[in-house]
């Protein structure tokens, strides 16, 4: 199996998370060090949260935003062509999972968003390690499958952005603040990239089955 070959849809999409991802941290990055004493009170309350714990913040953050702008790289590279990629990444992921556990003893919604950290992370970390062992037993097409499913769930941070988007723009109706909310646009948008990639690898797996059982037609009769 060479790259994987994810239709334009996906293709596209898989872009587009990568560009909000890269945002979310750059966005993150900029508040930090340049604190704004303007803007909706909402969003600084949220900015101020991450602020009581700049270090710990960035020391997840910016090793995240590495993971991710390598992610294309991981995607459409060749297998066995890059160990050097492989080499990076791998351990890479597991640090950027390890402290995002130990940021979830900071969560801005409490125990819902700790609990979905402490899921997907995990469902994270598990797919990066079997990945790996496939990796290193040169079964490249296992290792790619579970690659992604790892990729799916770290982007899954860019999915949560426009769901929370929806909480904040109907906040007046709701009354809803972050601590509220947070947790629960962690859920959904790790949710929907889960189901997504899941649901996609098993419709390739059905075109592959049909592809071997569909009887050949030859195009010249005898």
């Amino acid at each position: 199996m060479g790259t994987f070959v994810l239709g334009n849809r996906l293709h596209w999409g898989f872009w587009a998370y990568i560009v909000v991802a890269v945002a979310v941290v750059l966005r993150r990055v900029f508040a930090l060090t340049h604190p704004s004493l303007s803007g909706p009170p909402q969003l600084r309350a949220l900015d101020a949260v991450f602020a009581s714990h700049t270090l710990l913040t960035l020391a997840h953050i910016l090793p995240a935003l590495l993971l991710v702008l390598l992610c294309p790289a991981m995607i459409f590279r060749r297998p066995g062509k890059t160990a050097w990629l492989e080499r990076l990444f791998f351990p890479l992921g597991i640090y950027v999972g390890i402290s995002a556990y130990v940021m979830s003893a900071y969560p801005v919604g409490g125990w819902t968003e700790r609990s979905a950290v402490l899921v997907f992370n995990s469902l994270f970390l598990f797919s990066l390690v079997r990945s790996y062992l496939y990796w290193r037993t040169s079964d490249s097409c296992s290792e790619q499958r579970w690659m992604l499913r790892a990729i799916a769930i770290l982007l899954g941070i860019a999915t949560t952005r426009p769901v929370m988007g929806v909480f904040f723009a109907t906040s007046r109706l709701t009354h809803l603040e972050p601590r509220q909310f947070f947790g629960i646009a962690f859920w959904i948008g790790f949710s929907i990239n889960t189901v997504v990639v899941e649901v996609w690898l098993r419709a390739q797996d059905r075109i592959a089955r049909n592809k071997k059982t569909s009887p050949r037609t030859d195009v010249a009769q005898a």
